[in-house]
């Protein structure tokens, strides 16, 4: 029997792994999986996309949770569509997490001093129902911290302003007497003369939008609102304006123009210094405390000259007027400090600032309260012009201090041409010299000088 050649059986790769007597695997189709690449490649396809359009949408969702998270923290405007939400104090920590404004608000202050018309001035902001107007709100700190001196209050002035700018009037509390009742809107200073105070929603007694002096009788008789319910109305306003007599030098003011939260602008409110003596004189009894809290402000070590004529005998009247006349000299040295700041202005002072004469308000009201709202970024409309011109072209010369009234104000600017001594008018010159030549006051050589009432004293200002 002839031996058969040996056939050798070659296994493919593929099949190498499969055991005896057993069939490799196969799919539905009977088709192996190695023997079909292109199989594999259409379902590597298929988990390519599926792994495509994943990504898609990881990243689409990341960029809404970003878009989210930048609009919960772009600053939200205070107006008055806010009416319906709850307003969280600042002294709530939780305050702090609130998204700012999207649209800074107008912030002014009204820089002025004692006697410079200043009440009226403020009567051009408080008439406007676009304005949240406050007045004197840093009288609390003066009264509560007496006798300490006009210098050493300038911070805590400085802190309430900021605060109150935020529409935080919780500061109010930190000046309240110990054990006493908390402070409500009309425990304000000021407040029964305010327009926002005394109108709607806040009381009924007058409308906000209607121009005209309030009576502080009537205002007495309005609910007493609570801090919290002025903060809210607060809110509403894109303009808030402060009158205050208690900064003294703008330089003072200079973190909150500073600070790019804020959106501060000033308007330096001036007078002849000369008048301003002779009107604080008239309001001695009413000006006793500030008085000498200006005057202990006063540098020792500087040599002045004698208040009196050394042949005049001095009487206890001469001492009221000489703390009157006294204060005088830190109100133009701080004066003095701000205009060198307004004539070389560094970065954050430039545009912020406006000088208005109370004697040229009063010659051309109408033009001046243009001028002031433009700055301002208001409308002055026909109201508030009419209301200017009518509050300082009345029949009387003069009235009751602290009193806004309608009066000849271009004759009661000069009444201190024939009442101050010469003496006096000297002594305040010398106190005043540099901000009078700079803000345009001309000084006096003799007293038939001031009591010429055909020759001006005033020319145009340096700056």
């Amino acid at each position: 029997m002839k031996n058969k050649p040996y056939q050798l059986k070659l296994t493919p790769p593929w099949e190498k792994d499969v055991g005896f007597g057993r069939k490799p695997k196969t799919y539905r189709n009977n088709t192996k999986i190695i023997a079909n690449p292109g199989f594999v490649m259409k379902v590597l396809r298929r988990k390519r996309i599926i792994m495509f359009i994943a990504y898609f949408l990881l990243v689409a969702l990341t960029m809404l949770n970003l878009a989210n998270y930048k609009w919960t923290k772009e600053p939200q405007q205070c107006n008055h569509q806010m009416q319906g939400t709850t307003f969280q104090s600042r002294s709530d920590m939780r305050f702090l997490y609130k998204a700012p404004q999207t649209r800074k608000r107008q912030l002014i202050y009204v820089l002025t001093t004692w006697r410079s018309g200043s009440s009226f001035f403020g009567e051009l902001f408080n008439q406007n129902p676009e304005v949240f107007f406050l007045y004197e709100p840093m009288w609390h700190i003066w009264q509560k911290l007496y006798p300490g001196d006009a210098v050493s209050l300038q911070g805590a002035a400085r802190d309430m302003l900021n605060s109150l700018y935020r529409c935080d009037f919780s500061v109010f509390q930190l000046y309240n007497s110990p054990g006493g009742k908390n402070v409500t809107s009309l425990g304000v200073f000021g407040a029964t003369l305010n327009k926002v105070m005394c109108s709607l929603p806040l009381c009924t007694a007058y409308r906000k939008d209607v121009v005209g002096m309030v009576d502080d009788k009537v205002c007495k008789k309005c609910p007493p609102q609570s801090l919290r319910v002025l903060e809210e109305e607060c809110l509403k306003y894109n303009t808030i304006v402060i009158k205050g007599v208690r900064i003294l030098d703008v330089n003072v003011l200079a973190p909150l123009m500073e600070d790019p939260s804020l959106n501060l602008k000033v308007i330096h409110l001036v007078r002849d210094p000369r008048a301003v003596a002779n009107s604080r004189i008239k309001s001695r009894h009413g000006l006793i405390r500030e008085n000498l809290q200006v005057v202990r402000s006063r540098d020792p070590k500087l040599r002045r000259m004698p208040f009196a004529d050394p042949n005049h005998k001095v009487n206890k009247k001469d001492g009221s007027d000489y703390h009157s006349i006294g204060a005088m000299e830190v109100i133009c040295d701080r004066t003095s400090r701000t205009l060198k700041t307004a004539i070389n202005p560094p970065s954050w002072f430039k545009g912020k600032y406006m000088t208005v004469r109370y004697e040229d308000l009063v010659e051309n009201p109408i033009k001046a309260v243009r001028n002031i709202y433009r700055f301002a970024n208001l409308s002055a409309n026909h109201d508030i012009e009419s209301f200017a011109l009518n509050m300082t072209s009345g029949t009387s010369s003069s009235s009751k201090p602290f009193i806004v009234s309608s009066r000849n104000a271009t004759q009661a600017a000069s009444a201190w041409r024939t009442v101050l001594s010469f003496q006096q008018i000297k002594q305040v010159e010398d106190f005043c010299h540099h901000s009078m030549s700079l803000l345009g006051y001309i000084r006096v050589r003799t007293s038939g000088d001031a009591r010429d009432l055909s020759k001006s004293l005033l020319t145009v200002p340096k700056l």
